[in-house]
């Protein structure tokens, strides 16, 4: 077995160092935030940070890295107040993960990959057309995490789109059949594949498989 201490975290080779730490939480979302600033120029990075935070009222949040060198994404959600959250599936991974490459803030993402702006109901920032499952939020609040000078961006969802097919009867979402992939560390995608889906567990009460019950 493997055993690491904080200083042989410390003394590791930095890449080294990256690739372990960023893979110790295990699989995380795979996302695309897009953003437009106020003259017009569009961003789009990848995250995979996105997480749940509230279903009333619906909130997502997302770890946004320090701004001690330009961050579009940051820049253009605080004086716009919106940005899209669209999943990542297999069939745009290589176009998703180009995006976390540097640009200047004049240059487009959208410009320098296959991935296509969309716009829908009025709503400024663009959707990744792509994306079978895009959600437009607005800026609700953001936090200084003075341990790292990351911020923890909050966001209130006010636009969902799916394809039909995704949403089964009771509201939840198959994610399998939306093709959504999971990231490993920095740098590498994995297939989802659903196992089985439980009712809600209560104390003294064996859990059942609902899978099973559709049956």
């Amino acid at each position: 077995m493997s055993y690491y201490t904080r200083k042989h975290i410390e003394d590791l080779d930095k890449q080294f160092r990256i690739n372990l730490i960023n893979s110790l939480s295990g699989y995380k979302s795979a996302n695309l935030i897009a953003t437009k600033s106020k003259d017009e120029i569009t961003n789009v990075a990848i995250y995979s940070s996105v997480i749940h935070l509230s279903s009333n009222p619906p909130l997502l949040g997302f770890i946004l890295r320090p701004t001690s060198t330009e961050r579009n994404t940051y820049d253009n959600l605080v004086t716009t107040g919106e940005f899209t959250v669209n999943h990542i599936h297999k069939g745009i991974i290589k176009d998703a993960h180009h995006t976390s490459a540097k640009y200047d803030g004049e240059i487009s993402e959208f410009d320098k990959t296959n991935l296509t702006e969309e716009y829908l109901q009025g709503f400024y920032p663009p959707f990744v057309k792509e994306a079978k499952i895009k959600i437009g939020c607005k800026l609700v609040n953001y936090y200084y995490i003075k341990e790292n000078q990351c911020r923890m961006i909050i966001g209130e969802v006010e636009h969902l789109f799916f394809d039909d097919h995704i949403e089964e009867e009771d509201g939840w979402l198959n994610l399998e059949k939306a093709d959504t992939v999971a990231i490993n560390g920095l740098d590498a995608y994995a297939e989802t594949h659903l196992i089985d889906r439980f009712d809600h567990a209560k104390p003294n009460k064996e859990v059942n498989s609902i899978l099973d019950e559709e049956k």
